[in-house]
């Protein structure tokens, strides 16, 4: 049975190749990451080619996610290099362009000081770094020195307390995105997103030509969950900034809270960062590293993400491996399907969602081998996914775009259809598309969905239970 949980890897140095992208696809990579926060636009245009040469090749459709930088808060230089600040000690943030020192240093974005109040906490350096707030004006901040340690030029900082009156785009996010959608990538993940007009601001500017992500990596993100999983077309749990701006104990239950909540409401959910960390540079992962990936498998997850064990490590092809040999093993594990029958969701009251659940049924009560639905916009496909059925799903859609950003939805397996004028071709096009991919043969029991009319979102009304093998005449 093929595997219902995704994989995302990171594309990168140690694995831009194209006989590499065509490595991991074939070790079970189902979609691939494109960082803007490095490489040039050229590089990541020739990236994008390399994948959609390799996807033609197979003759499957590859998802490309490209992930914007967002804002970046950084201090000022140091005028003799690195200063160790003393817990206790006194250290202050201020606007002034002057190198610092011991006492002080610049901190070039206004935005941070209009938005602090005293007791707020600075995290500098991924959070090795603790100050607390004791006062502040509209152009510095006092602090003192909570978790001290080294600080040096152009160290990052992060504002866990407050919400910052910053836009997640910048001008930079703004160029890229415009690159990559024109380039025709199929998932944007928005970073620093903090509120539901943040992903909003992204979608209008996407115009449509690819779905938004919102990584959920900020605590104010995760306080405006529900309106940000209302606004968005999916979310990334991204645990490395989330372990930064909170309690690191936190954010297992957050990752939790962040999946069942997704998955309630209908829209993918990747995890991602340091998932199989120690293989950038062993061809072996830590157990702790093959239980955390499981873990988040267990809950729900639509897909898990290599970052640079993937891009940059010695063992990219190893990294995948790995992780399809985690999913493989706790998708044969009872307690997984158990435990997504046990947390499923109730359906909404509306034709589409029932005929969902009742595909799903209908597939768990009679010996039927697959799902296969007509989606023209992808909405139908998603919603069957979200009822987790126990037998895998044919997603069917004229539209390639549709099935390259289903690629990365958990159980469908994809494939580009012809468009069906009458629901007895569709019937027929179903059956002969899940024996074709192997997910049925003669004889057996397939459950297809469609609408009438086809070829129009929104239509999905109709659910048939059919036979491979059976000839057009039978199935009137």
């Amino acid at each position: 049975m093929p595997r219902k949980v995704k994989i995302l890897a990171t594309l990168g140095p140690a694995s831009s190749s194209k006989e590499m992208i065509r490595t991991l696809v074939e070790t079970g990579a189902n979609a691939f990451r494109l960082n803007m926060s490095h490489g040039s636009h050229e590089e990541t245009a020739t990236r994008h080619r390399y994948i959609r040469e390799v996807e033609a090749e197979l003759g499957w459709p590859i998802s490309i996610l490209a992930d914007l930088q967002g804002p970046k808060l950084r201090v000022g230089v140091f005028a003799d290099g690195p200063v160790l600040l003393r817990e206790g000690a006194k250290f202050r943030l201020d606007l002034d362009d002057a190198p610092g020192d011991a006492t002080r240093v610049q901190l070039p974005h206004p935005e941070i000081f209009a938005a602090l109040v005293p007791g707020a906490n600075l995290l500098v350096n991924d959070g090795k770094i603790r100050l607390r707030v004791d006062e502040v004006s509209d152009s510095h901040a006092v602090t003192t020195v909570i978790v001290g340690g080294e600080i040096s030029n152009r160290k990052g900082v992060n504002v866990p307390d407050v919400v910052l009156p910053l836009a997640a785009l910048t001008e930079k996010d703004r160029s890229d995105l415009e690159f990559v959608c024109e380039l025709g990538v199929d998932w944007l993940a928005l970073s620093f997103v903090q509120r539901a007009e943040d992903v909003l601001e992204a979608k209008a500017l996407c115009r449509g030509r690819a779905a938004v992500i919102a990584k959920i990596e900020k605590p104010a993100a995760v306080a405006a969950i529900d309106a940000i999983l209302e606004a968005t077309d999916g979310i990334m749990v991204a645990r490395g900034d989330l372990g930064v701006e909170l309690p690191v104990a936190q954010v297992p239950p957050v990752q939790k809270d962040l999946v069942a909540k997704s998955r309630k409401a209908g829209k993918p959910v990747i995890v991602a960062t340091q998932m199989l960390e120690s293989m950038i540079e062993s061809p072996v992962p830590t157990r702790a590293e093959v239980s955390d990936v499981a873990n988040a498998i267990y809950d729900g997850a639509d897909a898990v993400m290599l970052s640079a064990e993937s891009a940059a490590g010695g063992y990219p092809r190893e990294a995948v491996a790995t992780m399809a040999e985690v999913t493989r093993t706790v998708e044969a594990d009872h307690r997984y399907q158990d435990g997504l029958d046990a947390s499923r969701a109730a359906a909404s009251p509306t034709v589409e969602d029932a005929i969902a659940t009742a595909a799903r049924e209908v597939a768990e009560t009679v010996q039927v081998k697959a799902i296969c639905t007509f989606t023209a916009s992808g909405a139908t496909a998603m919603r069957v996914s979200r009822e987790r059925p126990r037998v895998p799903i044919a997603a069917l859609t004229p539209n390639v775009g549709v099935a390259r950003r289903l690629s990365l939805v958990w159980g469908l397996r994809c494939t580009v259809t012809g468009e069906a004028s009458r629901f007895r071709d569709a019937v027929g096009m179903a059956v002969e598309s899940a024996e074709a991919v192997g997910l049925a043969k003669k004889g057996d029991l397939v459950v297809v969905t469609a609408g009438v009319p086809l070829n129009v979102t929104g239509t999905t009304n109709i659910l048939r239970v059919a036979k491979v093998g059976e000839s057009l005449s039978d199935r009137e």
